[in-house]
């Protein structure tokens, strides 16, 4: 007989879990494994709300698992170690992303490319090395080989830096590999969301001239004041559109609602590069000429690895780049996560996990 969720390991856990594709939350008591000799388990303080856990709970890709407990925009603060841990001890404040297991003998993970492992282990949802499931962050604590915990900066926010762990590296990881991170250069950002608005000050912050593209004119403001891009796109205006055709060294799309490519496309220089980094959900339309006249790439960007990760971390605390916030307990999750499929939200709800979520 298959064990409980709450005796398949020693360790009560306890969290907020969708229990089917309705995506309704509620709290869960679950458990997690023992702390292993390379494992670094620690309290959750806080954790991001991102898109992509709205289409898991949903189910909206066809691959969930329930119950779910979501979360991969993780910090928190140690409280044991394993007796082989090299690189953490007890009271450290660390981060977990989207990545809690790889099979660390690839050659993706052999270039620090966990993130592109076909064995590669998803923070929840995924099965772990012992067969059983992996439950995210909405949740009281965390256990996670080392390898995969990130040592937080000591001068990056806790609650504001969270987001960085998937929306961060999501768009700082495209930046670095594609080019995109050199003063002077042209670079788009599509779509004004969670990942967008970070899109920015990364790119502002390696010295790029940043145009934000946005079907919402009254976003404007918020992109050229708040957010300091040096210029704003209606992308559904034929006329703006074709004011800066040809223009652009780079974009990042972030959008993950079905919308038409080729515009964009349009509007970079020979060779330049669009990088998909939003999931829609239906396939996108794709004509071989707009590639073609212009030798132009469209390609994509899944996160980033565990070194690369760390690397953006630091970056940001260097920079002062943080997201732009709403932090909420976790009873309104709920309510979040309907306010995140109508994109209301500027730019990330962030769980206080340790303030709110009351064990059983």
């Amino acid at each position: 007989m298959a064990k409980s969720l709450e005796s398949e390991h020693p360790i009560k856990a306890y969290g907020y879990a969708a229990r089917d594709s309705s995506g309704v939350l509620s709290p869960l008591t679950f458990s997690r494994r023992a702390t292993g000799e390379k494992d670094v388990r620690f309290k959750v303080l806080y954790c991001g709300i991102c898109h992509t856990d709205l289409h898991f709970v949903k189910n909206e890709w066809g691959i969930s698992t329930f119950p779910a407990i979501p979360g991969h925009e993780i910090v928190g603060m140690v409280t044991e170690v394993g007796s082989k841990v090299d690189n953490f001890k007890v009271g450290d404040k660390v981060g977990v992303g989207c990545l809690v297991g790889s099979c660390r003998s690839c050659q993706s993970c052999a270039n620090d490319l966990e993130n592109y492992c076909p064995k590669q282990i998803l923070t929840y949802g995924s099965p772990y090395y012992d067969g059983t499931f992996t439950y995210g962050g909405y949740s009281d604590h965390m256990v996670a080989n080392e390898h995969f915990v990130l040592r937080w900066p000591e001068n990056l926010p806790l609650d504001s830096g969270s987001p960085l762990l998937c929306a961060g590296i999501t768009t700082y990881s495209p930046l670095r590999h594609f080019g995109l991170d050199k003063p002077g250069l042209k670079v788009g950002v599509v779509g004004l969301g969670g990942l967008g608005h970070v899109a920015v000050k990364f790119a502002k912050a390696f010295g790029a001239e940043v145009t934000v593209f946005s079907t919402t004119p009254a976003k404007k403001q918020e992109a050229l004041d708040g957010l300091k891009a040096d210029h704003f796109i209606v992308s559904k205006d034929p006329e703006q559109m074709k004011s800066v055709a040809g223009s652009l060294d780079g974009i990042i799309d972030t959008v993950s609602a079905t919308h038409p490519i080729a515009p964009l496309l349009s509007v970079l220089k020979p060779s330049g590069k669009l990088v998909l980094v939003g999931i829609p959900q239906k396939p996108l339309e794709l004509s071989a000429f707009s590639l073609i006249m212009g030798r132009k790439i469209i390609t994509g960007s899944a996160m980033g690895g565990m070194k690369e990760t760390q690397e953006m971390l630091d970056f940001a605390a260097e920079h002062g780049i943080t997201a732009d916030i709403e932090l909420i307990p976790i009873d309104y999750v709920n309510t979040a996560m309907e306010r995140v499929f109508k994109s209301d939200v500027r730019y990330r709800f962030v769980i206080d996990v340790a303030n709110s979520l009351k064990t059983a």
